[in-house]
């Protein structure tokens, strides 16, 4: 079982390689991160600097060719062993990381209380139990109220923190969020921010955020900057919102 002081996620070398030969290129030259439970990090830098590329690796989206991934001191990849070290990688994605990107891609079909209680209900919850999870997350992020509407009848903002609740829902330990204000004023996208912190704190989570949004960077407390496939980090600002 893994001590407290364990990190939620700890990258050591993690690399990924496009193609072979003459024409291959890596995205990934050796990355290494470590981020804690209840801590969110900002993931920074320059376009195709590997940063969604190691989203994708961490979100068991793609597989990388090198170094070593684990969740709670426990690896998922390790290329000495051989590659993943977990059997299913649909249920890894579904119990243990969540996701929130850019625009939210709710089901337009369901109610926001439906979209939020899915991932739960796929994941063997029942029914009632799923719902229930789904309204308590939806109190806590102030959008109760809309629990009912569909997706359409909501603002911008608002289909973000359901999206928020969602990738939440399964109470999984790490979530990435990959640039979730790009599409906000500065108002709502620091609002996101500090929802993401105290959802954090509360369900003691660790959050990876990617971003280029100038507005919410000096609100992290730590940053990696990625650049040429590896990173480097730093002490960010940490100014309250």
């Amino acid at each position: 079982m893994a001590s407290d002081d364990t990190p939620a996620i700890r990258l050591a070398g993690l690399r990924k390689r496009y193609g072979t030969g003459d024409a291959a290129v890596d995205a990934l030259k050796g990355v290494d991160m470590t981020v804690h439970a209840g801590e969110v990090v900002g993931l920074i830098g320059p376009s195709g600097s590997g940063k969604t590329t190691l989203l994708k690796c961490l979100g068991a989206v793609i597989e990388p060719t090198g170094g070593r991934m684990e969740l709670a001191g426990e690896a998922i990849y390790d290329a000495e062993r051989g590659g993943w070290q977990v059997g299913d990688l649909r249920a890894l994605r579904r119990d243990r990381i969540g996701f929130v990107f850019q625009a939210p891609y709710l089901i337009p079909f369901l109610d926001v209380t439906d979209n939020v209680a899915l991932l739960p209900m796929l994941a063997g919850v029942a029914n009632g139990a799923a719902r229930k999870r789904a309204l308590a997350l939806l109190t806590a992020l102030d959008v109760a109220h809309r629990a009912g509407a569909q997706v359409s009848q909501l603002s911008g903002g608002e289909q973000q923190r359901v999206a928020i609740a969602r990738a939440l829902a399964n109470r999984a330990p790490v979530i990435l969020a990959d640039e979730p204000t790009a599409p906000l004023d500065s108002e709502r996208a620091l609002t996101v921010v500090r929802i993401l912190n105290e959802m954090a704190v509360q369900y003691r989570t660790a959050i990876i955020v990617v971003t280029h949004d100038e507005k919410i960077i000096p609100t992290f407390r730590r940053i990696y900057h990625i650049r040429d496939g590896v990173t480097h980090e730093e002490a960010g600002e940490g100014r309250p919102v």
